[in-house]
């Protein structure tokens, strides 16, 4: 089932962001618990709900898409975790080996582990394009590890090759999905995601990011902007 959710792109009046992509206001302290390791971004109160997000497989955690989404989270109540998947605490720079793709989601599930302690509210969990997509497979093989997904650039398929879909884990997915994408993203078009959107079992909502291709830290416009009240809108939809 999709969710409307109506999106404007651009900046806001009201953006009050940093070059960096942080708000004012806005703390962020690293976290390193010798399994988890990252960022955290705090609300100014008592959080409200936690998200972790992680990175693509040519990026790390400071990944800029990463520091726009977790800043704006956490100023909307929520503590905000960007984090780096096991492949990446492995070595600094290089692609995932996909025969150690397991590995890489237990480290998210280590990561909703670290926040379920920190944060009795709701918990998102996702990531940019591979991360997202292991975010996803985890949550297909166990829907209780999160209460809702935010996929950014989920890698539908290899460039220029549409015969070869990830979809198959798809309708597996029962909790709340929001996919962020380029409409020049070489890995789905925005017609391809939406038909790919169907196949999933819980609500969904499509975040179209207009002029832009597989890495959102070069949009343009600010994709957290419409991304995270789309996320909040389908969370408290579920709720």
């Amino acid at each position: 089932m999709s969710v409307p959710y109506p999106v404007e792109a651009g900046r806001g009046a009201d953006d009050r962001r940093r070059r960096d992509g942080y708000r004012i206001g806005v703390s962020v302290e690293p976290l390193d618990t010798g399994i988890v390791a990252g960022h955290l971004h705090l609300p100014e109160d008592s959080p409200r709900g936690a998200v972790a997000l992680t990175h693509g497989a040519g990026g790390n955690c400071d990944a800029r898409i990463l520091q726009l989404m977790c800043s704006r989270f956490a100023d909307a109540g929520f503590l905000a975790l960007r984090y780096d998947l096991p492949f990446r605490r492995r070595k600094p720079k290089g692609p995932p080996q996909p025969s150690r793709a397991a590995e890489d989601r237990e480290g998210v599930a280590a990561a909703a582990a670290e926040l379920r302690e920190r944060v009795s509210g709701p918990l998102l969990l996702g990531g940019v394009s591979y991360g997202g997509r292991q975010t996803s497979m985890l949550a297909a093989d166990e829907p209780d590890i999160a209460d809702a997904l935010v996929l950014l650039s989920y890698p539908l398929h290899p460039p220029g090759k549409p015969e070869r879909a990830r979809t198959e884990h798809l309708p597996e997915i029962t909790v709340p999905t929001v996919f962020v994408h380029g409409d020049r993203d070489p890995f789905g078009s925005p017609d391809e995601m939406r038909q790919a959107l169907t196949l999933v079992s819980g609500a969904t909502t499509f975040v179209e990011v207009t002029g832009a291709a597989h890495d959102l830290s070069r949009a343009k416009s600010d994709p957290s902007e419409s991304a995270v009240p789309a996320a909040l809108h389908l969370l408290a939809v579920k709720s």
